[in-house]
């Protein structure tokens, strides 16, 4: 009797994480985890506005400080993309055809992580607890950070409705949350009463704005993420019109040119590439 040769054993892709034997090969019950934690999350942004929480409005809280990182109100419009974008999200990865999804598999667990952050920094904040608040932007800025790497290392052969409903609204949601946590910490530092020290308020926010228009640069670089970048150059348009014609808005409109810039060349060097 001639033996069959059993097919050989293949180790998943580094970094790839297995997805457990027990549930089938599927990601279980995670894809109405994922909608219950959105449900949850966008719920307590319903209460922050319609009630609001703690009597106090979202942005009233914010403008009762005098920093100089902060955009004009327009800006925080984005947050509706960001929403809509993830009810996308949600949709598509519910969908019969995803539940075994790898790449959705790998960002399940950090997804409601980011709800629940998302969700508990509307209530420390509204409470007026600002060092909690910084604490929390910090979990959903990890949370983001960690779904864009792994999205980011499974994005080869990827349709376009996986495109625009998971990888654009993680860049676009990261992007903003990068820059609200920086517009976060102005805050707190300045509710703990400390005005820049030598270097100034001014001085420092010209600091923030080379930080998050050098990490658009990067990643354009690397990855070529326009969604992201977009996100810093809103918000820095933002910036430069709250602050009229001060030095901190000349260097807002700087940042969004060496961004617009870094995009344009990132884009001539795939052209160059993609020739034969």
């Amino acid at each position: 009797m001639m033996n069959v040769p059993s097919e050989p054993h293949m180790d998943p892709p580094v970094g790839e994480p297995p997805i457990r034997s027990g549930d089938g090969g599927s990601r279980g019950t995670w894809p109405y985890v994922n909608i219950a934690a959105l449900a949850i999350c966008l719920a307590v942004n319903a209460a922050a506005v319609m009630l609001p929480l703690f009597g106090r409005d979202t942005g009233a809280i914010s403008d009762g400080f005098d920093v100089r990182f902060k955009p004009a109100g327009y800006v925080f419009s984005i947050w509706s993309v960001i929403y809509v974008g993830l009810l996308a999200f949600a949709v598509y990865q519910v969908l019969p055809a995803q539940r075994t999804n790898r790449r959705l598999a790998a960002i399940d667990r950090p997804f409601v992580v980011s709800c629940a952050a998302n969700a508990i920094w509307l209530v420390v904040w509204h409470a007026l607890l600002f060092p909690a608040t910084i604490a929390v932007m910090l979990v959903l800025l990890g949370s983001l950070i960690t779904i864009y790497r792994r999205l980011d290392a499974r994005r080869a052969d990827v349709g376009a409705a996986e495109r625009w409903c998971v990888d654009t609204t993680f860049s676009i949601y990261l992007g903003w949350i990068a820059v609200a946590t920086l517009a976060n910490a102005t805050i707190v530092v300045a509710d703990a009463g400390w005005d820049g020290g030598r270097v100034g308020e001014a001085g420092w926010a010209i600091v923030l704005l080379a930080a998050g228009a050098g990490l658009a640069a990067v990643l354009l670089n690397s990855r070529r993420d326009v969604a992201f970048a977009g996100v810093i150059v809103w918000a820095f348009a933002g910036i430069a019109v709250q602050e009229g014609g001060s030095v901190v808005a000349r260097a807002a409109t700087l940042a969004i040119l060496y961004v617009v810039f870094t995009a344009v060349r990132a884009w001539w060097h795939t052209q160059r590439s993609a020739l034969p």
